[in-house]
């Protein structure tokens, strides 16, 4: 038996080195490595779940924070079903700097109505605060309130702390925002235990 398995497509934005890549990896491999390494233009990973009781692949889409390959984003923008928005807790120009990162994705990825289209918000590298925490998290919660109540979440990619809770709620988002299920893209799951249907046979002599 066949069954459908929904596909989303995730975007991570942010300025680079705020751990887009070490969330991706935590999510999907339940990998940590803190050698960094900086995002050539683009890449993705894709894993399998339920959510809400629809099985679900989702492709997570890691993008450059460099300025110099943010001319690629039209090509890996379009199509998207949830941006998530990253920032550096210790490093309040990475959180100012998500209001542009909210803006080129809507011009870029040009969603039909992007007052509504899900944007969720990581605040990551909670495992190293340093100062007084509370400063920034509450210019982002009311940020976050002031556009259409984006989910927010404090991250760590180091500790895995709230990055499965942050994944459910982007995945969660992006279905919401697919609609019905006559809206939704879905991949057909072939069962090969199946056996293979029988040739039908012909009583024409040709």
């Amino acid at each position: 038996m066949s069954k459908k398995k929904i596909l989303l497509k995730v975007i991570i934005l942010g300025d680079s080195g705020v751990g887009k890549t070490s969330l991706m990896n935590q999510f999907v491999n339940h990998k940590y490595s803190s050698v960094y390494k900086a995002t050539i233009g683009a890449d993705f990973l894709t894993k399998d779940l339920v959510v809400d009781n629809h099985e679900v692949t989702m492709q997570i889409w890691d993008t450059a924070g460099n300025e110099r390959f943010q001319s690629l984003g039209v090509a890996f923008y379009r199509g998207a079903d949830c941006c998530a928005l990253c920032y550096d807790v210790n490093d309040p120009k990475t959180f100012e700097s998500l209001n542009n990162w909210r803006e080129e994705f809507l011009v870029q990825a040009s969603p039909k109505n992007q007052d509504q289209f899900p944007f969720v918000v990581l605040g990551n590298k909670v495992d190293t605060y340093e100062g007084s925490p509370d400063a920034i998290k509450k210019k982002a919660e009311q940020w976050c309130s002031e556009h259409f109540n984006i989910p927010f979440f404090e991250t760590s990619a180091k500790n895995a702390t709230n990055v499965d809770a942050a994944f459910q709620s982007i995945a969660q988002a992006a279905i919401a925002q697919k609609g019905t299920d006559t809206d939704i893209y879905v991949m057909n799951q072939v069962n090969i235990d199946q056996p293979a249907p029988q040739a039908q046979k012909s009583d024409c002599p040709c």
